[in-house]
């Protein structure tokens, strides 16, 4: 166990270092200033989110992921379809009330929408789309059609929100869709897709396996804007610059450390008690499985407390300061710095190393690790430049999000169908609790300075939409490459043997 921990902790720490070195850089050339308290502080951050990375990844693979397995391969042998679905429904909202990358920006709203409306709306939204999900795996039910269909759905609410004087929400509700997709929900989640997958069989039971992180981000979205069309009052957004203040996080470092574990405990807790509860009624798992679940909850709730709190108190006041400074520099240097930031950003998140894993064992290699995380990396780059250039030039997210989803949605047609389900995961995971508290802190200090408070809302919010979006577009490129060079080969060695089989010709 030991042994494994330091393995984690070692791949923490090679994720969260690129991102440290660049700050540090940038202090050293005197692109941006921190103070020696903000460095000070930003370090040891940086060291204690390495800990709570590594602690959480053991968690998760002790605890986390087998929970989805069993749940999943437990709930299909019941043979009672509704009991299925309704636990499913259960355990999708308080797996979504439990995650803490949609604490991170509930929080960020305070004084705009009440921050429980805000988790529980989302919560029944990744519920109901679990369901589908599930649905979609029972049934054999084709992933880009039902994409296709809810995208559409989506966007024509975008309308009416657009017809009713509410399009300052849609930026919220985008986002809300990648903040669902954290480092409890993901493992969970695939693993339950994995679990009902191969208990329902069939030739494409790995295939089918993947999709659900994709559907459960789309509901969250149509469940805020359904939110807002039937919410009243206008846009009413005030900044709490105390959020952003190291000398604030400071002087309540131990106020903002027993939230972060009073919340994580709360919401990992409904989780758990359910999960027990659905093992006496129904799953009857062994004592020694049971133990190593026990353990893998200690090392999640430790980690995320260690996350959180190294997110509040170093990397969020960081992240706003380095964007209002940079925003007043060069734009060019801006974009540049906004992009290596978004590349070794995801690198960091939890939820992607889960994903990244669990694709390679999956598709027994043909989809590694590396090609998965260079994808993201660049796809998840552009996506924090191309938001810092919206921000510069005062344009509406759906000049992005329009043509971005077409674009996916059509690659769907062209690409294996697992590249289409791994890509949709993709771009869930990527947008971790890393994005929302390190990058939209970053984006609302950009947009603070550039536009004013009051385009914050619309402005640094959507963010997270398009590093959820871009990942869509780079996956289905890499597996549309993978295509294409299969295709060559095959014709090269096809060649080759009409070659060798002309030179045995006899004439006569």
């Amino acid at each position: 166990m030991f042994k494994t921990l330091i393995l984690k902790i070692k791949d923490a720490l090679f994720s969260v270092l690129p991102i440290v070195g660049i700050v540090l850089f940038l202090c050293l050339i005197r692109v941006i200033s921190l103070t020696t308290a903000e460095i000070i502080t930003f370090v040891i951050c940086s060291v204690v989110l390495i800990m709570g990375i590594g602690l959480f990844n053991l968690g998760a693979d002790l605890a986390m992921t087998p929970m989805g397995e069993y749940v999943g391969s437990g709930l299909t042998k019941t043979k009672k379809p509704l009991i299925v679905l309704f636990v499913c429904f259960i355990m999708g909202v308080l797996i979504t009330i439990a995650e803490p990358d949609l604490s991170v920006l509930a929080d960020q709203l305070v004084g705009f929408i009440n921050p429980t409306t805000l988790i529980f709306t989302i919560g029944i939204g990744v519920g109901l789309f679990l369901l589908l999900a599930i649905i979609k795996i029972i049934f054999k039910q084709s992933l880009s059609n039902m994409l296709i269909f809810f995208y559409f759905l989506l966007f024509a609410i975008c309308s009416l929100l657009i017809a009713s004087g509410k399009s300052f929400f849609m930026s919220l509700a985008f986002d809300s869709g990648g903040v669902t997709t954290g480092p409890i929900t993901v493992p969970f989640i695939m693993a339950l897709g994995v679990g009902i997958a191969s208990s329902v069989g069939g030739r494409d039971a790995n295939e089918n396996s993947f999709g659900l992180v994709a559907l459960c981000s789309v509901g969250p979205i149509i469940a805020v804007m359904f939110l807002a069309i039937f919410a009243t009052g206008t846009l009413d957004y005030e900044i709490d610059l105390n959020t952003y203040s190291v000398g604030h996080t400071l002087a309540n470092v131990w106020a903002i450390i027993l939230n972060s574990g009073l919340d994580v405990l709360k919401a990992l807790g409904l989780v758990v008690v359910f999960f027990f509860v659905l093992n006496f009624a129904m799953l009857k798992l062994p004592k020694r499985k049971l133990a190593q679940t026990g353990f893998g909850i200690i090392y999640t709730l430790v980690g995320l407390i260690l996350f959180l709190g190294a997110a509040a108190i170093g990397f969020m006041p960081v992240g706003f300061k380095i964007g209002s400074e940079l925003a007043g520099s060069n734009h060019i240097v801006l974009a540049l710095v906004a992009f290596i930031f978004g590349m070794l950003t995801v690198i960091a998140e939890p939820a992607v190393q889960v994903l990244n894993k669990q694709v390679e064992e999956i598709t027994a290699g043909s989809v590694s690790k590396r090609s998965m995380m260079i994808s993201l990396s660049i796809g998840v780059g552009l996506s924090i430049c191309l938001s810092v250039i919206r921000i510069i030039f005062g344009f509406s997210i759906l000049y992005y999000l329009i043509p971005g989803y077409i674009i996916s949605l059509g690659l769907s047609f062209f690409v294996p169908k697992i590249y289409t389900s791994i890509a949709f995961d993709s771009g869930g995971v990527a947008s971790g609790p890393l994005t929302s508290s390190f990058i939209l802190p970053f984006m609302i200090g950009v947009c603070y300075f550039i536009q004013g408070e009051d385009a914050i809302l619309t402005g640094a919010f959507g963010v997270v939409a398009m590093v959820a979006l871009t990942p869509l577009i780079t996956i289905q490129i890499l597996g549309f490459r993978a295509v294409a060079a299969r295709k060559v080969h095959e014709r090269i060695v096809l060649k080759r043997i009409l070659d060798k089989d002309d030179e045995q010709i006899i004439y006569f």
